[in-house]
């Protein structure tokens, strides 16, 4: 009992509905939302740190050119022959130090303007022989202070952080201090300390701006201490909080590391710099990067539970308003299967899908009996037809009869010229109707020319000089017909009418390719402009203007060939007063049963 249940469950088209939202919608949305939320925060980590490392790599090209462009300055201090005159051992007593002391800071005022530093200190090596200059920069004791005593032992520059002191410094700085000779001599004359303050290092070492919190550093190798901080400096001078962070930078060139600080997570990322013995650290808390995901992740479960009440009763909806009157069309329609197209389709007033469903499936049979009458009627008509065409091919065959015997008593009183002009005039009416054919062959067409040009010299009394240059083979092949009988006749009515004894008409075939390539060349006095440009354009009916009918015969034909073989066959004429006119006919070679194909 409970499978036939389910057989019958399955079998209805609501529930198979129902099942389809859910395995097609439904499932590979909540499939989709996992995915989506895992791949986010893994693509928005990844993103954010390809983007930090290009940053970071940014930075530390720009701050390493910085640094290189501070010691060529610095540099170019040391080797000034002013400073290094004033720093020359010599022997002066108070007169010289104090002219010392205002020469140099002269010299400082002057000079340190073009160095991109904070701040630029001369100290001399000798500090008892100055002490006044000491006084007077303010920094009497700096013999006793470490980073003196060591730079003034060493050849190799080194940066020393200096951190703020209470009536001496505001805020951290810097120091690149380097020890300086003489130019000529190897003596120790004096120390140069330039110092970078924070408003240089926020050039280079400001946050991205696509993180609100994102925090840039500036580390030392060996300890781990800050030199730098674009937070506020709070971590300035004091060792950076993740000893195992410090452990990795010290072991590569550049890489990152999730790390825990203050009870937040960050995204660490660091570079380390190639001249120096430093690094540069970004941090970014985590919460910036996955905050939006926790709201997405709400935001999809409202979706959901709404999501699957409308699926819900859109289902209920589909099934009573479309399902049930589609399987009432089925019933119908199998009706109409087994041969009943006397029931009575139910109007329906809708203006949907189903609506034009009903009204159409009404309509379809009605045309179906329609047709079937039709079908009957129009088999009637084609017997009543084909007995209208049986009777009707005899009225060509009493026309030629009846021609011949107009020929005959003509030639029995003598009038020879009557019967020849008859015979020609049947043989051309035969070649023209070609038994109801619009394939002929290239000789009927040319047989059909001669016997035009018969009729017309008869009619005129004047001989008509026509040349025919087709080789006999080529007689045979497929022609459509009447294409040549027009243009001979228009080469004769307004080319070499005017002058038979001279005017003059050539028509030549040859094979080019797979096509058929006829002149017909007169030496008359050309086709008027007017007249070749109407070539192309249909004339109003009724229309028989003298220049509309010089040119009718001309566009018949060349309408006929650009619809029957396609625009690649038009005629091309050349025509002028001083040469004629030659008219070029491109004819494709058909297959011979074309030439029995029935109009």
């Amino acid at each position: 009992m409970s499978k036939t249940i389910s057989l019958r469950l399955a079998s209805s088209l609501r529930n198979r509905m129902i099942l389809i939202f859910f395995m097609i919608i439904v499932v590979p949305f909540l499939w989709f939302a996992y995915y989506a939320h895992v791949k986010s925060i893994e693509g928005i980590s990844n993103a954010n740190l390809s983007m930090t490392n290009n940053y970071l790599l940014q930075v530390r090209k720009n701050f390493q050119n910085y640094l290189g462009a501070l010691n060529e300055q610095v540099n170019d201090l040391i080797g000034d022959k002013r400073l290094q005159d004033l720093l020359e051992p010599a022997s002066g007593g108070a007169a010289s130090e104090e002219s010392f002391t205002v020469d140099l800071l002269t010299w400082l005022y002057q000079r340190t303007s073009s160095v991109d530093a904070f701040r630029v200190s001369v100290y001399p090596i000798d500090l008892g022989r100055h002490a006044d200059y000491l006084s007077t920069i303010g920094e009497p004791n700096v013999g006793a202070q470490a980073w003196f005593r060591q730079s003034a032992a060493q050849v190799s520059p080194s940066w020393y952080l200096k951190l703020p002191e209470k009536g001496r410094l505001e805020r951290p700085l810097l120091s690149y201090v380097k020890r300086f000779s003489g130019l000529y001599d190897q003596t120790p004359r004096g120390i140069v300390a330039t110092d970078v303050s924070e408003d240089q290092f926020k050039r280079f070492f400001s946050p991205s701006g696509q993180m609100i919190e994102q925090r840039l550093l500036l580390l030392r190798n060996d300890d781990g201490v800050v030199l730098y901080d674009s937070f506020e400096n709070g971590w300035t001078g004091t060792p950076f909080p993740s000893s195992g962070f410090v452990e990795q930078f010290r072991a590569g060139s550049e890489g990152e590391k999730t790390i825990a600080l203050g009870g937040s997570k960050y995204l660490a990322s660091f570079v380390r710099m190639d001249n120096e013995p430093w690094a540069i650290v970004s941090l970014t808390p985590l919460k910036d990067l996955t905050g939006t995901i926790d709201e997405i992740n709400r935001a999809t479960v409202y979706f959901l539970i709404g999501y699957l009440l409308c699926c819900v009763g859109v289902v209920l909806y589909i099934t009573a308003s479309f399902t049930q009157p589609i399987v009432r069309l089925v019933r119908y329609m199998r009706k109409l299967e087994s041969g009943d197209y006397q029931q009575q389709i139910p109007p329906s007033r809708r203006q949907d899908e189903v609506g034009w469903l009903y009204r159409g499936f009404g309509s379809l049979i009605r045309k179906i009996e329609g047709l079937i009458v039709e079908a009957s009627r129009a088999e009637r008509d084609k017997k009543e037809l084909e007995f209208q065409v049986l009777s009707h091919q005899i009225n060509p065959h009493f026309l030629y009869n009846t021609l011949e015997s107009i020929r005959w008593k003509a030639e029995k009183h003598g009038a020879g010229e009557v019967a020849q002009m008859v015979a020609s005039l049947g043989n051309l009416l035969r070649l023209s109707l070609n038994q109801g054919k619009e394939i002929t062959t290239l000789g009927r067409e040319l047989e059909q020319v001669k016997a035009y040009v018969q009729i017309e010299q008869a009619r005129m009394g004047r001989p008509i000089r026509i040349l025919y240059g087709v080789d006999d083979e080529l007689k045979e092949l497929p022609f459509l017909r009447l294409l040549l009988q027009p243009l001979v006749e228009n080469a004769i009515q307004h080319s070499i009418r005017n002058d038979f004894e001279s005017g003059k008409i050539l028509i030549s075939a040859r094979r080019e390719g797979g096509d058929i390539e006829i002149d017909i060349i007169d030496n008359g006095g050309g086709i008027p402009p007017e007249a070749l440009a109407k070539l192309d354009m249909e004339e109003p009916p009724g229309s028989r203007s003298s220049e509309s009918a010089k040119g009718v015969g001309l566009r018949n034909v060349n309408n006929r060939l650009k619809l029957y073989f396609g625009e690649g066959y038009r005629l091309h004429i050349e025509t002028g007063p001083e040469f004629g006119t030659k008219i070029a006919l491109r004819h494709p070679i058909l297959d011979k049963e074309e030439k029995s194909r029935p109009e």
